[in-house]
This record gives C-alpha cells, sequence and structure tokens, in this order.
C-alpha cells in the first residue's frame, strides 16, 4: 500500500518528539505539531494515533489516494504533512512530474524566514524524497 511507504518515509524524517523554540509548529513529536494539534498530548503521542491523523487529516485530506503516480502520491503526502495541504495542493496543480513538484516545494520553502535555520534540512529531505518515492527522471 503506497500509504504505508509514504508514512514510513515522513516518520524517517519527522522522527520522535522535539521542544525547538524556533520551531512555528512548537511541540512536536512524529511530525504532528501542538500548533496544529492543541488538544492532542503531544510528548505521549503513539506512533500509531499519529498515524491514523496522517491517514485521516493529510493522505486523505490531500486527496493522495487518488493519485495514479505513487510517486507523487508519495510526495504529496510529505509536502501536506510539512507545508500544509492547501499549499500541497496548490504546488501539485503547478507540476506535471515529481521533480517539477519537488522544485515548487522548493521554491516555497525558500520565501520562508525561516529558510536559513531550516533550508538545509528541507532541501535534504526534498532530494530524499525523489529518490525513495521511486520517481522517475
Amino acid at each position: 500500500m503506497t500509504f504505508d511507504r509514504a508514512f514510513e518515509f515522513v516518520i524517517g524524517h519527522e522522527g520522535g518528539y522535539v521542544s525547538d523554540p524556533h520551531d512555528p509548529g512548537g511541540e512536536t513529536k512524529f511530525g504532528i505539531s501542538k500548533r496544529a494539534y492543541p488538544h492532542e498530548d503531544i510528548k505521549n503521542l503513539t506512533i500509531e494515533h499519529a498515524r491514523e491523523i496522517y491517514l485521516r487529516d493529510y493522505w486523505l485530506a490531500a486527496g493522495c489516494e487518488q493519485v495514479a503516480d505513487d510517486a507523487m502520491a508519495i510526495l504529496l503526502f510529505d509536502c501536506a504533512v510539512n507545508q500544509g495541504v492547501s499549499r500541497a495542493k496548490q504546488l501539485a496543480a503547478k507540476a506535471k512530474t515529481p521533480a517539477e513538484f519537488q522544485a515548487e516545494r522548493a521554491l516555497h520553502y525558500a520565501s520562508l524566514n525561516t529558510f536559513e535555520r531550516y533550508g538545509r534540512g528541507w532541501m535534504r529531505r526534498l532530494f530524499d524524497g525523489l529518490l525513495k518515492s521511486g520517481a522517475k527522471a
């Protein structure tokens, strides 16, 4: 199932509990932020509950299950998680290929005032996404 692959990719980049005072999302665990989920106990969030949130609020909300190309579905999901569902849909509408989609994501990241602090990690994530999603060049 493509969602399983997409979830493993995202979890590989999001990791465990973090409380970075510079992160606009605030306290996060498995990429689920306190800002987006103020009523969740982020510190004690389980991987199973995070998976449920990702399926419902990101995979399905972004329409990933309707994307015929598995690589593009994985990248769309990653974008929805890291840049928001509406932004993911907006950027996907501009791109014909996974590489174009990742380029659109990079341009958006570069426009953010947090790019200097987080940009290198975001760019690694974009390149890693092209490799691990199975996207064709």
